[in-house]
Order: structure tokens, then sequence, then C-alpha cells
């Protein structure tokens, strides 16, 4: 199956919105950065913070999409996750789009080192953890999506550059 190079989900981890005791702004910033850089978002989801179920969802989403933005469940919580479900699914790690992201947070707040979000492939589909935090979603996409249709033409195996 070829996939659009321009299609993209977005995948909020929160037991608080999914019990409806919190809003997903995470995941509408995340979904406005995704549209205003030219991306299709064609699925959100919206899961509890279990590492299964995170899993299952970014397997779910890897045929369909080739960008996979994850917002929440990075910090130290015990139901904080999100990494571990990545890690679980990727084949190449990309530690230099983590430390982007990190250095990108820890320029507005030290709070930044807290996050263990994650990057790497599966196939041709990119995933990108982002903290849950509306601003640290804004500050992590708006570090690294510049680099992203560069990854996926890399992915495509598109090397002649």
């Amino acid at each position: 199956m070829t996939l659009s190079a321009r299609t993209a989900a977005v995948l909020v981890a929160s037991d608080g919105v999914v019990a409806g005791t919190r809003q997903d702004k995470s995941g509408d910033i995340a979904e406005q950065k995704l549209t205003d850089a030219g991306f299709d978002v064609v699925s959100r989801l919206v899961v509890p913070d279990e590492t299964d179920v995170i899993e299952k969802a970014i397997e779910g989403l890897v045929d369909e999409v080739r960008v996979i933005i994850t917002s929440g469940g990075t910090g130290f919580g015990p139901r904080d996750v999100t990494p571990e479900a990545t890690l679980r699914v990727i084949d190449k790690r990309a530690e230099g789009l983590e430390h982007l992201m990190r250095i990108a947070g820890l320029e507005a707040t030290k709070t930044a080192a807290l996050s263990r979000a994650v990057a790497g492939s599966v196939g041709s589909t990119l995933i990108i953890n982002t903290p849950g935090s509306s601003r640290a979603v804004s500050e992590s996409l708006d570090s690294v999506m510049d680099l992203i249709p560069h990854i996926l033409d890399l992915l495509e195996g598109n090397t002649g550059h």
C-alpha cells in the first residue's frame, strides 16, 4: 500500500480526556501544526494512559498515515507510558529529533528536562511523542516540523539529496 506523503494522525494519551474531565487542547494544537505544514490529518484518537492500548493504537495507524504525533504520557507519573509503548513499535529511533525537541523546551522552562518523549520510525511512518501540555506540543513540533518532509523522503528510500 502506497501512503500519501502528507497524511498524519494525532494520538492523545490522557486518562483525563478519556474520562471527560480535561479538554484535548494539545491535540488541537498538534492537528493545527500539522495542517499548517500541509499535512492531511486523517485520524485523531484519544486513548487512556495504558501501554498496550497506546501500542495498539500506534500499530493501527502505521499503515494509514506517514506521520503520527502523540501527545501526553511522557513524564514521570506512574501512568506516563507513551514512550514505552512507542519503543515497542519503532524500528529506528530518531534521537536527534528528541534532542531538538528538548532543546526547544528547555529554552522556555527547566521542566522540559522531565520529558521522556521519543521519536522514531516503523516502515515508512514517522512517530513523534510530545508532552501533554499545549505549550510543549507547540514548541516540540515547531522545532522539528521542517525536517519531517526530508525524513519521510528518506524513509521512502529517496536518498539522492
